[in-house]
């Protein structure tokens, strides 16, 4: 069994009977303006997933995805608010209105769906709800450090403010089971970072995560219909403004709601009713070492809805157990999938296996399996005969409308089918992914229906391993975006850097694209 996420180090406790806006507030101004030691593990891994988050960005600014490129475009045409130095594209050189620089920011990170996830799972705290989330929300640290004049080591605290926030939100109260969608976690955390690192008082904070509770709660209807939208991909990014927004007129004057998670009619108690008045939940939350939720957080190891991620290790196991298994793919009769729900419902559901779009195929757990299967054969006939992680890692291209029509991708999913694995396989989940992948060969018989749990990228599996595929996939995705994709890597590692250089972080130029 690999090893439990690091746990060492203090934490704090805001009780359900207390004020937690206000407990969140304080917490917020003693993690910035009293900061205690935070262990070298969480540094490294804060530092990775925002190397992710940029080459994530990156990509998608340079391939000019549709919703960033809108939101960028906006952006850059929306001027700088006056007595505020504004914020910064990726990719520009001229500031623009702060919260229209940090919704186009993080719709490009989030625009491939290959970033950071959590599953809001903690077992040794009891904290198991369960809520998805990602690591969505790094530009409303850059904006707040640009605004508060921040160096670099001051913006990697805001930023693992606004994890564990979130992360620890995730794993006390499950949005989806109310169809609210998992970014409002992402919302509160970012309004209540935002507003302490440029400034705010306590009761600035707490007006600014009242605001967004009581004004800005995204349902899930963004993630419903056959074929998804710009919505799905954008919700995080347009929950990250209203959270600026949001934090940003608490510290002009405006009085949000107060005392807002014990609220009878705010979306927490209203959907989790509780006596005596109390939030429905106590809120443990990180403040040094490593006891951070950060490392129950997860990598994606290319472009697929993190739920795949144990069918894929399982089909890069049978790949790897049996030398030349791609070289001919009519050999396989069947392949047969066995998944845990939630993934079942999300990814697996009829419509799944004729995505029409982007958003729709990177959720499609049939689209994932037989692009990842036509890659191995590619790679086969290149001369790999057992193809990996690296030879198979999905990029943009696998979810091209080219790649997206390919007749051999139908091909596949007829000979695939997914099944609910039942309590075997709910039972182990969020602990960790489990998943089984069989497949019937017309020479070599049954092979595979090993249980996965731990597949690489999860924090669980062998972090060695993942560290080395993720920066593999950072030199892929800004590959022809950046001249040198060593360099970049270099210029957005934050520890040590000064607040000049963190204020335009983001203004290295991107190959083609509108720099102002």
């Amino acid at each position: 069994m690999p090893p439990a996420p690091l746990q060492s180090g203090t934490t704090t406790l805001l009780p359900a009977a207390s004020n937690q806006a206000v407990g969140l507030a304080r917490y917020c101004r003693d993690f910035l303006d009293s900061p205690q030691p935070i262990g070298t593990a969480t540094q490294t891994l804060l530092e990775r997933f925002h190397l992710d988050s940029v080459g994530c960005g990156v990509s998608a600014i340079w391939q000019q995805a549709n919703a960033p490129t809108v939101l960028r475009r906006e952006a850059l045409q929306t001027p700088v608010a006056i007595g505020s130095q504004g914020g910064i594209c990726l990719g520009a050189t001229q500031p623009c209105a702060t919260e229209k620089a940090v919704v186009a920011n993080a719709a490009a990170v989030r625009e491939w769906d290959s970033n950071g996830t959590n599953f809001g799972y903690d077992p040794l705290r009891g904290c198991t709800a369960g809520e998805f989330g990602h690591n969505d929300y790094y530009p409303v640290a850059i904006a707040a450090a640009r605004e508060a004049g921040l160096n670099g080591d001051q913006t990697l605290r805001v930023m693992l403010l606004i994890d564990e926030i979130r992360g620890r939100l995730a794993e006390v109260f499950p949005l989806r089971t109310f169809a609210i969608d998992h970014v409002h976690h992402g919302a509160v955390a970012s309004a209540a970072a935002y507003a302490a690192a440029v400034g705010g008082t306590e009761q600035q904070i707490e007006s600014a995560i009242g605001l967004v509770v009581a004004h800005h709660v995204p349902f899930r209807a963004i993630r419903a219909g056959e074929q998804l939208s710009d919505s799905k991909g954008a919700s995080a990014a347009i929950a990250a403004e209203a959270a600026v927004v949001a934090a940003r007129r608490a510290l002009a004057g405006f009085q949000g709601p107060r005392d807002v998670f014990r609220n009878p009619l705010a979306i927490y108690r209203l959907n989790l009713p509780t006596t005596a008045g109390h939030s429905p939940f106590d809120l443990e939350l990180g403040v040094s070492g490593d006891a951070f939720a950060i490392h129950s957080m997860h990598f994606k190891l290319g472009l697929y809805e993190h739920q795949t991620a144990g069918a894929l290790q399982a089909l890069v196991d049978l790949l790897n157990r049996h030398d030349g298994l791609a070289a001919d793919l009519a050999a396989i009769r069947k392949i047969r999938v066995a998944i845990y729900e939630p993934a079942y419902s999300i990814i697996a559901d009829p419509a799944k296996r004729t995505p029409q779009t982007r958003q729709s195929a990177d959720h499609s757990l049939p689209y994932i399996l037989a692009r990842t299967l036509l890659k191995a054969v590619a790679a086969a006939n290149a001369g790999c005969s057992r193809p990996g992680w690296g030879d198979l890692m999905l990029l943009p291209d696998d979810y091209a409308p080219s790649a997206i029509a390919d007749p051999a991708i139908e091909d596949v999913i007829q000979r695939l089918d997914v099944i609910p694995g039942g309590n075997a396989y709910d039972s182990r989940y969020p602990e960790g992914i489990p998943t089984s992948v069989t497949l019937e060969h017309e020479q070599l018989g049954t092979l595979g229906g090993d249980l996965v749990m731990f597949p690489l990228g999860h924090a669980r599996a062998d972090q060695a391993e993942t560290a080395r595929l993720v920066d593999l996939k950072f030199e892929r995705l800004v590959a022809g975006a950046v001249a040198d994709p060593a360099r970049l890597r270099t210029q957005v590692t934050l520890a040590g850097m000064p607040a000049a250089s963190v204020a335009n972080l983001y203004s290295f130029p991107i190959n083609g694209i509108e720099a102002a």
